[in-house]
């Protein structure tokens, strides 16, 4: 029997996609007391990540588990990775999500450059974006668009990450935003992507960004 791509033990019950049901628990939810606006437990006092979105949250911790399961899963799954994605998904549907989530008007994503799209033969953030919407029961739009010559954030540093120019994302071509948008990415790490987002999403006319993402790293 082959050991698990995780942590080389049995796979046992409960394996999914080559994973144990060890490593499976390693989705752990985010700490209690964090920041309702930018997701991390910096005690009390106003937040002192730059943001353009009033309120932000995390289905799991990037870093949680042993091995690392975000860190595992996140980079494989956009080298096609296809059964962890599957899986990954499978598991978000049923996540608990933020109350708030529930009182926006439209769900959109982080966009991906397209050739990057046409390489995977999909969009991690937008398929998470159509199933957010599905269970709130919202329209989903995807807004924002990534100018093909802006780079991957996974290979900056992070100060090049906070670099991030605003022309690298902007509003696409015919997008009208407009309510309370939740805005819905992947994985939160400097957070720079997300701003973008949402500067683009104010700017070009919603009331409101709220961010969901399905990993934070703490």
């Amino acid at each position: 029997m082959l050991p698990c791509r995780g942590c080389l033990g049995p796979l046992g019950h409960g394996a999914e996609a080559g994973l144990c049901a060890r490593c499976w628990s390693g989705l752990q939810a985010l700490p209690e007391g964090r920041c309702p606006c930018c997701a991390l437990p910096h005690g009390e006092g106003s937040c002192p990540e730059p943001t353009a979105w009033t309120l932000g949250d995390a289905l799991w911790d990037y870093h949680g588990g042993r091995p690392p399961l975000g860190a595992l899963l996140l980079p494989a799954i956009k080298q096609g990775e296809l059964g962890w994605r599957r899986a990954l998904l499978g598991r978000a549907a049923g996540a608990t999500m933020p109350g708030w989530a529930a009182e926006v008007d439209a769900v959109t994503s982080a966009p991906s450059a397209l050739p990057r799209r046409l390489l995977r033969g999909f969009d991690l953030a937008a398929d998470l974006g159509k199933q957010v919407a599905a269970r709130l029961g919202r329209p989903y739009a995807a807004l924002l668009a990534k100018r093909w010559l802006s780079g991957r954030q996974a290979s900056r540093t992070e100060s090049e990450r906070r670099r991030l120019p605003r022309r690298a994302i902007a509003l696409g071509r015919g997008a009208s935003p407009s309510g309370i948008l939740l805005l819905v990415d992947d994985v939160w790490t400097t957070g720079t992507t997300l701003l973008r987002c949402a500067e683009a999403l104010i700017e070009g006319g919603a009331a409101e960004v709220r961010v969901l993402t399905l990993f934070r790293a703490m």
